[in-house]
């Protein structure tokens, strides 16, 4: 009788850089950009191993930017990340949410553009990213950009629960072209994301075949 333990199944081999396994492998969609504002990203834990997500192709292609995991920050290191050589601006509509008891947040003044800027960005569900202004008071005295008239999203692997509901690249890309007042500088971004998606969708007609 063979009493011998079975042996573990072999771990698949990890992109260094994306973290992806490498046979879904996204760095050959970083696009590397610049932007003259700082974008700092919050992703909830729950999105790091989502496949369909965006983040990590986002932050990979924008030199200025910084990705951090957690649903509730420690204050002192979050306060650190808002750092004030930048005024904060946190991408979120800009009404009032009762159901959190949250109050009406301060209104974007144009007049900040000529100002060194950081975009504060929340990747994850629209759920879980309120929730995380919930649980990080901090965020919930920036002053907020809200996004209108956006083209329709590109994100076809995900079912949006609104019509106007982007992708975190997506959100983030067409925010930037708005503080930065350049409509077409993030455009090669956006290209990258379809060949993304495709890529992403791929996959799902395989397994569903």
């Amino acid at each position: 009788m063979n009493t011998a333990s079975p042996e573990p199944p072999a771990r698949r081999a990890v992109c260094a850089v994306c973290l992806r396994p490498q046979q879904t492998c996204i760095c050959r969609w970083v696009t590397a950009l610049a932007s003259q504002v700082q974008v700092l990203i919050l992703q909830h834990p729950m999105e790091v191993n989502n496949a369909k997500g965006s983040a990590r192709l986002l932050h990979l292609s924008l030199s200025n930017s910084r990705l951090e995991v957690g649903e509730t920050f420690d204050p002192a290191q979050l306060q650190a990340m808002l750092s004030p050589e930048r005024r904060n601006v946190l991408l979120y509509p800009d009404t009032e949410d009762a159901s959190l008891g949250l109050a009406k947040p301060q209104p974007f003044d144009p007049a900040w553009l000529e100002q060194p800027l950081r975009l504060v960005v929340l990747d994850g569900t629209w759920r879980k990213s309120r929730k995380m202004l919930y649980l990080n008071p901090l965020l919930q005295t920036l002053p907020r950009l809200p996004l209108r008239d956006t083209p329709p999203s590109h994100y076809l692997i995900r079912k949006a629960h609104l019509p106007d509901q982007l992708s975190t690249l997506e959100a983030t890309v067409y925010a930037l072209a708005q503080l930065e007042n350049d409509i077409n500088k993030f455009n090669p971004l956006i290209y990258a994301f379809d060949g993304f998606v495709a890529q992403q969708a791929s996959y799902v007609n395989i397994r569903e075949n």
